[in-house]
């Protein structure tokens, strides 16, 4: 195992039937580091994320996470440890206000209790933006109000690694630029980020390091432009050069799980 990573995946591997989702796939990534992931729909990105969070376990290989080997711990217990994850389509309690929403992840999540759980849940929502909707039920948010509070309720729990799961998709570009404002500011702050996307320009401008993944595997690794730049990453990914690459990829919404 990388002595300094936060996060190290160790020869991973996850087979469903004769489908390969991750194969003998090592991956470290440093504290405060920012990592985006990118790969077409079907390259095991959504099940690497299940895998990091104890949803799913690998087939062989081990999970490591700030030197301590999790790959048996269940998801409760790695949150607690400090994992936190959004998923695709936002869940929240749509019946409870965004307020409550955040302070059920703090009491569960960070292990946080009255008035310390209450303020903590009311410092996510400053940084997330959505304090002025505070008081609001989670049912009647827009979809970048629900995305934000995706990634609130994962702030919540007081990670030390934040994985977001495709929080720009469907997103008009404005709000693309609200989240990616988000996220890079959670990035100063000294969060370790891992970031699964399809939308390719909020990568460039949130994160220092990108990796492709096709068929359960690291296909290319290194600074943002490179990676798209990767002539494999342009055959099996962006399907031409980068500039048309980018373009197409910016126009795509997650209609399928990855």
């Amino acid at each position: 195992m990388t002595e300094q990573a936060l996060l190290h995946l160790d020869g991973i591997t996850k087979r469903f039937g004769r489908v390969t989702v991750a194969k003998d796939l090592t991956l470290s990534v440093r504290p405060g580091e920012a990592l985006g992931i990118v790969g077409p729909n079907g390259a095991g990105k959504s099940s690497l994320f299940a895998m990091i969070s104890g949803d799913l376990r690998p087939d062989s290989g081990a999970v490591w996470f700030q030197g301590r080997k999790v790959t048996d711990v269940p998801p409760h217990a790695r949150t607690r440890a400090g994992i936190g994850r959004t998923y695709q389509v936002p869940r929240p309690f749509e019946h409870l206000t965004v307020f409550e929403n955040v302070l059920v992840c703090a009491h569960q999540g960070a292990a946080l209790k009255g008035r310390q759980a209450w303020t903590h849940a009311m410092e996510v929502l400053e940084r997330t933006g959505l304090a002025e909707l505070a008081n609001t039920p989670a049912g009647r948010l827009a979809l970048l109000q629900r995305k934000r509070l995706e990634v609130a309720r994962a702030l919540g729990t007081g990670p030390r690694l934040l994985l977001l799961d495709e929080v720009a998709g469907g997103l008009t570009e404005p709000e693309v630029l609200e989240l990616v404002e988000v996220v890079k500011q959670l990035h100063a702050e000294g969060l370790g980020i891992v970031w699964i996307e399809h939308v390719v320009h909020a990568l460039v401008e949130a994160v220092g390091r990108m990796v492709c993944l096709a068929g359960g595997d690291v296909i290319a690794d290194g600074e943002p432009m490179g990676v798209l730049a990767d002539p494999k990453v342009r055959e099996l990914y962006l399907g031409g050069g980068p500039e048309t690459g980018l373009a197409d990829e910016e126009d795509r919404t997650d209609e399928e799980g990855a």
